[in-house]
């Protein structure tokens, strides 16, 4: 970097490569996984039954695209304003939105299944989440509708971000920790309850699912939260999208290994443990 800048100018021009880096990478890891998958995705679009899980596996494996098509436009291409920059990040912050529910979706319904569709159970989990989505969508778009979007000083350095106020997206990711501290609480609770008396392989299945999921959730929420709070410039945001591309692809490849596991062998009636909308039954025409 040229002397001539300042510090706060270099700093700042270094955190939009980093944060670039993390995206590229990212969206480079996502296509991989897409990649790998694409066999074992093709039999269970195929073959699957069209019902509500199926659409919100649709739905959560392919926005991701979009957000990596948005955001990759707002890193790559220079000379955005900061008008520009404000309504490329709000349409990325709605993709982001939209993947983290549909992925969490996926576990509420899990942690339904696993407490044997017990009304209550639900209410609580719904109940919790509207409020985290509504409180997320408060967060996310106040945070961005007055905090001016900035782009470096130095020729050749691409992207934007925000000089002031992203301290408050903290918010979303402090809420989406204790929603998952309550969902893996409740798996948790579940397994110790029936540890004994349920011996399923799906059973067991879902536990560990839920339980990596979680888990991986609680730690990115963490960390997200420490770095909205802590850095400043693009570092800020670097890991924020990154969780909900790993949420993403943790829920999509989860839900394939189990319609997998269901269909690929003899199920006893015992062993469906109320899967039949986590794992729709194969649909083949007849001829």
């Amino acid at each position: 970097m040229d002397s001539k800048y300042s510090v706060d100018a270099i700093t700042a021009a270094r955190s939009l490569q980093v944060f670039t880096f993390i995206y590229t990478s990212v969206a480079t890891f996502w296509t991989y996984d897409y990649a790998c998958s694409i066999r074992e995705e093709g039999i269970f679009l195929l073959y699957s039954r069209w019902n509500r899980v199926k659409m919100l596996y649709v739905v959560t494996r392919y926005v991701p695209f979009l957000l990596f098509s948005a955001h990759l436009y707002l890193n790559l291409v220079p000379n955005e304003t900061s008008n520009m920059c404000q309504f490329i990040n709000n349409i990325c912050s709605t993709f982001s939105l939209i993947s983290s529910v549909c992925s969490e979706c996926f576990f509420i319904l899990r942690t339904y299944a696993l407490w044997n569709n017990d009304k209550v159970v639900l209410a609580a989990m719904l109940s919790t989440f509207a409020a985290v989505i509504v409180g997320s969508m408060a967060a996310l778009f106040t945070a961005t509708a007055t905090a001016p979007f900035e782009t470096s000083a130095i020729p050749g350095i691409t992207g934007c971000y925000q000089s002031s106020g992203s301290a408050r997206l903290f918010v979303p990711f402090l809420l989406l920790f204790g929603l998952e501290l309550m969902l893996i609480s409740l798996t948790l609770t579940c397994a110790i309850r029936n540890w004994r008396t349920n011996n399923s392989s799906l059973y067991v299945v879902i536990l560990k699912h839920n339980v990596l999921y979680y888990a991986c959730g609680l730690f990115f929420s963490t960390v997200n939260v420490l770095t909205s709070l802590l850095l400043d410039y693009a570092y800020s945001g670097m890991f924020q999208d990154f969780q909900f591309i790993i949420h993403a692809i943790l829920a999509t490849r989860m839900h394939l290994h189990l319609w997998h596991a269901d269909h690929n062998r003899d199920c006893n009636a015992s062993d469906l443990i109320s899967l039949s909308q986590l794992a729709p039954t194969p649909h083949i025409e007849s001829a």
